[in-house]
């Protein structure tokens, strides 16, 4: 390739996104300076959060500028290195976002070894998305052997591996999804102790169903009328991880209906609850634990995982816009181009 093919934020989305709000470029291939390293881009990364860098909204981390190259995590292999940390050929995990090539002067890359475990997995069960789900769960949620454990989308990458952290910690284990397709993996592949499709008409009542003990820990990663469904069920001293929101995360204003903030907060009291709110970077010191629990649970088979890879980089702003409507099954990953 002669050029750096990039896909660039043309413009901010009102609701949902659509193609128009991406712009295909192409710009010369960078050259490292001194101390610097040029980088091709093989795997790149989507994920629910890359749709509120798209608006310029106050949040945790800074918005993506227009005109500027969409964000995400990715795998490189090194093409040319001016550091003396780094050598052509080797494979790191980066953070250079939609495109084929980038620079990077060495700071918060990650050597990858290939041979201990498949490249696209640092982008998924051993990377961001797996740590998500460890640290949230094991420091917010806290489960503990004989209590029920909720888990909203849970065929995507971090609901599954919560949902299979849990069953390691002795909880029961109960997932929504939704689709006969997806219910079934988590019935019949991972094992889960219940299902329940969110697509149901009768989803309350369902998730009743599957938690006749009440729910001692849901990790919220939707939001909507899954909450909605679970809120009654909590019980006393529950724990909610709050890891995402992915059904309003294309609101453009705030929601109909009834105040029901005063409702929420006499249940935070009369249950003492605790709803936490986390990015996974405040747990960044538990990261060696998880490397090598995951590790460990991947080797003997006791975590598995589901990988959706989707070819080309200019099929990413598609793809995003699938993933944020759950057509993904398993964690999203761009196949932007081979090792060299």
């Amino acid at each position: 390739m002669s050029k750096n093919q990039r896909i660039l934020l043309a413009s901010r989305p009102h609701g949902a996104p659509t193609p128009d709000n991406f712009k295909l470029d192409e710009a010369d291939i960078p050259i490292p300076g001194p101390g610097e390293i040029l980088l091709r881009i093989l795997y790149l990364s989507l994920d629910p959060y890359m749709r509120g860098r798209m608006d310029d909204a106050a949040s945790y981390a800074a918005p993506v500028p227009l005109g500027g190259v969409m964000e995400g995590g990715t795998v490189a292999q090194i093409v040319t290195s001016n550091h003396p940390g780094y050598t052509a050929g080797e494979f790191v995990l980066s953070h250079s976002g939609w495109q084929s090539y980038a620079l990077s002067d060495g700071a918060g890359l990650r050597k990858l070894d290939p041979s201990s475990a498949p490249l696209p997995t640092a982008l998924g069960i051993l990377g961001m998305p797996g740590f998500t789900a460890y640290a949230g769960l094991l420091s917010i949620g806290k489960p503990q052997p004989g209590e029920t454990v909720v888990v909203a989308a849970a065929t995507g990458p971090v609901g599954a591996t919560v949902a299979q952290i849990a069953k390691l910690k002795g909880a029961r284990a109960v997932g929504i999804a939704g689709g006969p397709e997806k219910c079934a993996y988590l019935r019949d592949e991972l094992k889960l102790d219940a299902v329940v499709d969110h697509r149901s008409p009768t989803l309350p009542a369902d998730l009743a169903a599957a938690c006749p003990n009440g729910i001692d820990v849901y990790f919220e990663n939707v939001s909507g009328p899954v909450w909605d469904a679970v809120f009654p069920l909590l019980n006393q001293y529950a724990r909610i991880p709050v890891c995402g929101l992915i059904a309003n995360y294309n609101s453009t204003g705030p929601a109909p209906g009834p105040d029901r903030l005063p409702g929420l907060m006499r249940k935070i009291l009369t249950k003492s609850l605790t709803i936490r709110g986390f990015i996974q970077f405040e747990f960044a010191a538990q990261r060696p634990d998880f490397y090598r629990d995951m590790t460990s649970w991947i080797s003997t088979g006791a975590i598995k995982y589901r990988e959706h890879i989707t070819p080309g980089l200019t099929n990413a702003p598609n793809a995003l816009i699938g993933l944020l409507q759950g057509q993904n099954f398993g964690k999203l990953i761009i196949h932007v181009a081979d090792p060299a």
